[in-house]
């Protein structure tokens, strides 16, 4: 079992990892900016390295940092936990050339996963449908025409390196296409540099449906059931629930098979999540996140499995506790992310307690908000029987919540359960357009 590990991030998923760790008794090493010395993350950690200034290219980003700081450290592996360098295969292979262990797939897995184009040739050769689209970088207007044209617009230009919503753009018509093509492709250089990008059909009342997967690295693979992550702001996740309310038992156990045999076939190793859209009663193949998710905690209430310490269970090249599949689910658990809208100082905090209710978060009264870095807060999550007593213990933690210094979303996620789309379950990814047009139109 790995003796030491660097987290190379910060927030809750830092404090996360930390927990896990301390109970398969890891000793933690925090690498922190200098404006996360007051961090919770900080006080938790058994040592503390600082790895950089507040912005994310002088610390979080900085792969000579925390490579040094981790070796000076004496760890054995280094966790790279969500965002920041969690899916760049360069810092996974150099983790790895460095002596420590990557918790994380290997290099060449997430090299693969992170283009789009691969992804989706990896997909089809696993035999798992995608939507119609090119399988290659689309690399001229003209190519773009012909390739709408054979599909049927609506169509989606998509960054090949792409992720979290970012260089996307929606296509309606021919004339369009000639300004969203330029407008993508720069999005595309100036957000992952490099300005590739292909097209897919665009599916105009999808559900977004992910598995959550492991692998051993050895070809053998188990899924955790689906998330229902279809409540999105901009292309990002705000709801998830589990199970979702458009996926009946026989897609369930296809999806999850699909899911199972593309991982299967990549020897994946580690925690992942395979994301799927489903429309009209199919679904498609979206991509891979090489990764642990935000979300995962709705995965592990609903399982009772903890992911990071499967994560490291794994990295350790130990056996998994998971040897099944799940095929059915007899619960209900749903996760709301708390955002901050506003910098500053926490002047007022209380967080919710109470049965079915799980709380994670890096915050606490007097902690201060900067404008560096990801804006969420907390996740709460419920866990109960069945749906709707899921969505009365949200509303209700969501009522208990009480902050002060900062705004956050809080609002919209009460106005959001309590719309009877989703209390009806009968939504799909444009609900928060439906439910707020006027701040979308901002």
């Amino acid at each position: 079992m790995i003796k030491s590990v660097f987290i190379a991030n910060r927030g809750e998923i830092a404090v996360r990892i930390i927990r896990a760790a301390k109970e398969l008794q890891i000793q933690t090493v925090l690498g922190y900016s200098n404006s996360d010395k007051d961090s919770l993350a900080y006080r938790m950690a058994d040592k503390k390295v600082c790895i950089g200034g507040a912005k994310s290219s002088e610390s979080y980003l900085n792969v000579n940092n925390i490579i040094t700081a981790a070796i000076a450290s004496k760890c054995d592996a280094i966790h790279p936990g969500v965002g920041f360098l969690s899916e760049n295969a360069d810092f996974a292979q150099l983790v790895t050339s460095s002596g420590l262990i990557f918790i994380g797939p290997d290099a060449a897995t997430i090299r693969l996963l992170g283009d789009k184009i691969s992804s989706r040739n990896v997909a089809i050769a696993s035999g798992v449908p995608i939507t119609p689209g090119s399988t290659k970088e689309v690399e001229s207007i003209e190519e773009a025409y012909i390739i709408a044209n054979d599909i049927g617009y609506p169509v989606m230009l998509k960054a090949t390196a792409g992720g979290g919503g970012r260089g996307i753009r929606i296509v309606h018509s021919k004339k369009e296409m000639s300004n969203a093509y330029k407008i993508s492709k720069t999005e595309a250089l100036n957000f992952f540099m490099n300005d590739a990008i292909h097209i897919e059909k665009y599916l105009d009342h999808p559900r977004h449906v992910e598995v959550q997967l492991f692998g051993d690295g050895k070809g053998k693979a188990f899924h955790l059931g689906e998330r229902d992550c279809s409540v999105q702001r901009n292309h990002q996740k705000l709801i998830e629930e589990s199970p979702s309310t458009v996926i009946t038992s026989h897609m369930r156990l296809k999806m999850g098979e699909d899911a199972v045999r593309l991982c299967s076939h990549l020897h994946y190793k580690g925690a992942g999540t395979v994301e799927f859209l489903v429309q009209d009663g199919a679904y498609y193949f979206m991509e891979v996140n090489a990764r642990v998710q935000v979300e995962h905690p709705v995965s592990e209430v609903i399982n009772f499995v903890d992911i990071i310490k499967e994560q490291f269970i794994i990295a350790s090249n130990e056996k998994m506790s998971i040897n099944k599949s799940l095929t059915s689910i007899d619960s209900h658990a749903i996760e709301c992310r708390i955002n901050a809208s506003t910098a500053g100082s926490i002047t007022a905090l209380t967080l919710p307690m109470g049965p079915w209710v799980r709380v994670d978060t890096h915050i606490f009264n007097g902690y201060t908000i900067t404008p560096h870095y990801d804006a969420l807060l907390a996740k709460i999550i419920v866990h109960t029987n069945e749906r709707q007593e899921s969505i009365n213990v949200m509303i209700r933690a969501l009522q208990e919540f009480h902050i002060e210094g900062v705004k956050t979303n809080k609002e919209e996620q009460l106005l959001i359960l309590t719309s009877q789309q989703f209390r009806s379950g009968k939504f799909n990814t444009q609900l928060y357009e439906q439910l707020f047009p006027i701040q979308e139109k901002r």
